[in-house]
């Protein structure tokens, strides 16, 4: 009887014993092959998340999705060509550049005939030049010629007279910026407009700013009729454009 106790229980004891790790395994992988081969591959081939920071991104939008628009500005300006920038004016057409004959300037009462006046080397490196005593004008034959390819500035002289009326004592009180005259020459007539209107104290007339190599200025010097013995009246022009 006691014999037969002990195979029962130990009939028993066989069957409810632990399981030990290797046993759980064996089990595990026997369930896991059965759901396999019930359910498909799907189960032991999960899609693995994108790393963070990858740089490539899936394609989750299907082919019809309409495009994102991008926030980037467009760079490449508006498809329309631009408009043609407007030509610059042209200059007025000028007769080729000749001797000036004669000045007409009527606002000032100024209508002289133009001599040529050469310079000795003295008089020209220091612009002290005393034309003939005549009522006329008188061109500075070493500088500029008034007209197409000037290379300089057009200088004519003259004389005003203290106590007799002349052409050119109206150029000192008569003469304003923005009148206009005309220069004849061998070539044809070049109109002008008045830039400035000067007085200059005579020991500084060679040092000033008209001297400067300005193609085509036209610049006349007299006597300031207020004080002709201490004072130069300097008008500067440049061909009208109208």
């Amino acid at each position: 009887m006691s014999q037969e106790r002990r195979r029962h229980a130990a009939r028993t004891g066989g069957r409810w014993r632990r399981w030990n790790r290797g046993d759980l395994a064996i089990l595990v992988s026997g369930i896991l092959a059965f759901l396999a081969i019930t359910f498909g591959g799907p189960l032991l081939h999960q899609p693995q998340p994108a790393a963070v920071g990858s740089v490539e991104t899936a394609t989750l939008a299907p082919a019809t999705t309409a495009p994102q628009v991008s926030s980037i500005p467009d760079i490449q300006g508006p498809t329309t060509a631009p408009a043609a920038a407007a030509p610059p004016s042209p200059g007025p057409v000028l007769p080729a550049a000749a001797a000036p004959v004669r000045i007409r300037y009527g606002a000032a009462g100024f209508d002289v005939p133009v001599h040529p006046l050469d310079l000795d080397g003295a008089a020209q490196d220091s612009q002290t030049i005393v034309p003939p005593e005549t009522k006329d004008g008188y061109w500075l034959v070493p500088f500029g010629t008034p007209g197409e390819g000037s290379a300089n500035t057009t200088y004519v002289i003259g004389h005003s007279w203290d106590g007799a009326e002349a052409p050119f004592n109206h150029l000192s009180s008569a003469s304003r910026v923005g009148d206009r005259f005309e220069v004849d020459t061998a070539s044809g007539t070049l109109p002008y407009q008045v830039d400035s209107v000067t007085t200059y104290v005579k020991s500084s007339l060679k040092d000033s700013p008209i001297w400067d190599i300005v193609p085509n200025r036209l610049v006349l010097i007299s006597c300031y009729t207020e004080d002709p013995w201490g004072k130069n009246v300097v008008i500067t022009a440049s061909p009208a454009l109208t």
